[in-house]
């Protein structure tokens, strides 16, 4: 579903749009409008297939040159083309020479196969590099009509994932004691709750979000109050795969995990930044792939299966059912570990191409950590350059282009110490880390920063949603929302949706900020559920998801809500 030209929430023509227009060629269906996607990961996917075929159609090569010199990344690299060219011929035999020397210029230039090796939508938080909580394109809802509810006593710290027709979150119950959902996303669904895992298979609180690759989900777990975390891999369906063990003193994975290339990217807290082999595992001294492993933690699952039938029948008062605890726990292989010991990372680590963007923050109480933005290279972990911050960034960075953004607070969460909290935006240049243009705000920035139409989206504790020009870093416009904010901004056809701590949902004009609407969890009739808006909303077929939390606060230990909001 695409924006109706001359709407609102139509894209702009790009410049390349322009700048080719004196070319003799047939009139462009779809307007280039972004850079983004291709800068961010050095490779070419979805509409950027679709320009590059047309091109190639249209027989017009200068637009086809064009479109890569204006697109190339500052993390172009040369791995083997042929190699590559083979697998993109096995594909489809039904490319015209054209075409396939067209995606084969591309592969040169961007040094990976446009599609074949594409960033999944939400292997990343908040589902890309500009940090939208949007993937699909589709707009978000229109007015606030609630579609469904979920209650609980638990709370809901971290951003829901939503991936086809399934939504994946964690919640965080009595005595730190954490489930993780995985919740029917369709309005129509007669059963909601699909599948959980708890105690005593996650041993500690879980406080990420997740991220998800072909039929993987990986997240953290430990916070703050914890030393020593794991690091989980499950199948879609639920059943583990993995677990890697990270011990140490303010050791926590806090922060979602990037899944890029075959690797996860985590912050650690204390323990830096860890990069893991996604398909390589260890069980018991052997190496084995995923294929293996799925093999023996099938067959163990069917004899724990098969005994507790038999236990059943011999006396079925004392049989225990099994639990995922009592199946193998292979172990992936780590690939690099940097700033164990001297940094901390809570906020959710970026990968654009071959460049890790993290952010440590400086714990003042502990007097531990430094406060610096990070880049590294992927493959080594070696640092690429660093940039020094004012205040803590525990929101990560986002990255559009060749600009990275990160805001600041110096508070954590904690909605005690809101009064008098300060926060900063910042810029910064992706190839060498120099700073663009800095911004000092009234209020703590926690969550990350949203980009979208070369505007960067932020949400504060003094109870405002700010917009920034992207590359100057003047203030276009100022959403009062009149409580503040913790959650990161969601951006979706030309609207900001932003969540506060009174529980109230706003959605907003991303062109100019003006009100659209807004929904009062603790008011709605369907809903009916106080609460603090923790975690920003993500917005998957039109739809948006959010939830909330009553850790502290006037509704502390009252019943929370997951909410679907949409036209449909």
């Amino acid at each position: 579903m695409r924006p109706k030209p001359g709407s609102p929430y139509a894209p702009k023509p790009g410049i390349l749009a322009h700048s080719i227009s004196f070319l003799p060629q047939r009139p462009v269906k779809y307007a280039f409008t972004e850079r983004d996607e291709l800068a961010n990961t050095g490779k070419l996917t979805g509409k950027w297939q679709t320009h590059f075929a047309q091109a190639a159609q249209w027989g017009n090569v200068a637009c086809v040159l064009a479109l890569l010199i204006w697109g190339l990344s500052p993390d172009a690299r040369y791995p083997s083309i042929i190699m590559w060219f083979c697998r993109l011929a096995n594909r489809s035999m039904k490319l015209s020479p054209r075409i396939a020397l067209a995606y084969l210029c591309a592969a040169f230039l961007f040094g990976e196969a446009p599609g074949l090796q594409a960033a999944e939508p939400w292997s990343t938080y908040r589902g890309n590099l500009q940090r939208t909580a949007n993937t699909d394109g589709l707009l978000g809802p229109a007015s606030p009509k609630v579609l469904w509810v979920l209650k609980s006593q638990e709370h809901f710290i971290a951003t829901p994932v939503p991936h086809e027709d399934h939504l994946f979150m964690s919640g965080l119950g009595a005595f730190n004691v954490s489930t993780f959902y995985c919740l029917a996303a369709d309005p129509k669904a007669t059963q909601r709750i699909l599948w959980t895992k708890s105690t005593p298979y996650l041993k500690l609180p879980v406080v990420s979000s997740p991220a998800l690759a072909g039929d993987k989900i990986v997240f953290g777990d430990g916070m703050h109050q914890t030393d020593g975390a794991r690091l989980h891999c499950l199948r879609k369906q639920g059943l583990p795969l993995w677990q890697l063990t990270v011990p140490g003193t303010l050791v926590h994975l806090e922060g979602s995990p990037t899944i890029a290339n075959g690797k996860v990217y985590i912050g650690g807290g204390a323990a830096g930044v860890l990069c893991i082999d996604l398909d390589s595992v260890t069980l018991e001294g052997k190496k084995l792939d995923l294929a293996e492993i799925q093999k023996i933690l099938d067959q163990k699952w069917q004899e724990l299966q098969a005994k507790y039938e038999a236990d059943k029948k011999k006396d079925p008062d004392f049989a225990v059912p099994p639990n995922d605890d009592q199946l193998p726990k292979p172990s992936p292989r780590r690939m690099w570990q940097q700033g164990e010991g001297k940094w901390h990372v809570d906020a959710p680590v970026a990968v654009a191409g071959n460049r890790v963007l993290v952010a440590s923050a400086y714990l003042d109480k502990e007097k531990l950590g430094e406060r610096e933005l990070y880049c590294l290279d992927a493959e080594t972990g070696a640092i690429r350059w660093q940039a020094p911050l004012k205040v803590n960034p525990w929101g990560g960075p986002s990255v559009s282009g060749d600009t990275v953004v990160l805001g600041g607070s110096t508070i954590g969460y904690d909605p005690k110490l809101i009064k008098g909290a300060r926060g900063d935006l910042a810029a910064f240049n992706l190839s060498d880390g120099k700073e663009k243009w800095h911004k000092e705000l009234p209020g703590g920035v926690l969550s990350c920063v949203a980009l979208a139409d070369g505007l960067a989206v932020a949400t504060a504790t003094d109870g405002k949603v700010r917009a920034f020009d992207l590359a100057t870093g003047e203030r276009r416009w100022i959403y009062e929302g009149k409580a503040p904010f913790f959650a990161a901004p969601a951006l979706a056809g030309g609207v900001v949706y932003a969540g506060d701590l009174r529980g109230v949902v706003h959605a907003m004009s991303l062109a100019n900020g003006k009100p659209l609407w807004t929904l009062d969890l603790a008011l709605h009739p369907d809903v009916k559920a106080p609460g603090m808006i923790y975690a920003g909303p993500a917005i998957h077929g039109g739809r948006l998801f959010i939830a909330t939390c009553n850790l502290e606060g006037p509704h502390a230990g009252q019943p929370t809500a997951m909410v679907c909001i949409g036209d449909k």
